[in-house]
């Protein structure tokens, strides 16, 4: 299967276990990445910059109706909303929150299931509220691969669990597992 992104959604202890993820993927890795991670609403995402100083792939946020590229890593912007449209660009909106969340981890993954169908990846990691539950089951609905972080090796399970409880994700691992899964997925495109 040729995958053509990968959503990645993460709430408390998110920094961290991003920080793994992105430091393990090579120059050469090309399904780009979209995250939503839970921030507050007055971040000014110079967290990002510390992200791009240990990662080999480009770590930017999201624009709107910016095209989404291969080995790029699109990290959704404070206090936005973050949809893919079915022509593979960005939208941002400012709609009440979900979840209690904005940007919302099941508004990105439902925008991209429609958009991606069986062409997705979506990962659920550690966080401590039921966001992304929703949103991964979508995605297993429209095809797309799941994967979910042990929730014992989470920083805080709450979210991985509810994920869990959602759907029968096609795989559950460690970052590290999973960085591992995701770097042999890649190599099956070579």
């Amino acid at each position: 299967m040729q995958y053509e992104a990968i959503v990645i959604g993460v709430s408390s202890g998110g920094m961290n276990a991003l920080k793994i993820i992105f430091a393990a993927m090579p120059a050469h890795f090309s399904i780009p990445m979209i995250i939503v991670q839970h921030v507050g609403a007055q971040s000014d995402g110079q967290w990002i910059t510390l992200f791009n100083d240990k990662s080999q792939l480009e770590i930017k946020e999201a624009d709107e109706k910016e095209k989404i590229k291969k080995g790029t890593i699109f990290i959704a912007p404070p206090n936005y909303h973050l949809l893919i449209e079915k022509d593979k660009t960005f939208s941002l909106t400012i709609d009440e929150r979900v979840n209690y969340a904005r940007p919302s981890i099941d508004v990105l993954f439902e925008s991209a299931a429609e958009a991606y169908k069986n062409k997705l990846i979506g990962i659920v990691l550690t966080g401590a509220n039921s966001d992304g539950a929703k949103g991964i089951t979508r995605i297993q609905e429209c095809g797309g691969l799941t994967i979910i972080q042990d929730p014992k090796t989470a920083e805080s399970a709450y979210m991985p669990k509810a994920a869990i409880a959602a759907i029968e994700p096609n795989f559950i691992g460690s970052l590290d597992d999973i960085v591992t899964f995701l770097l042999k997925i890649e190599q099956q495109k070579r």
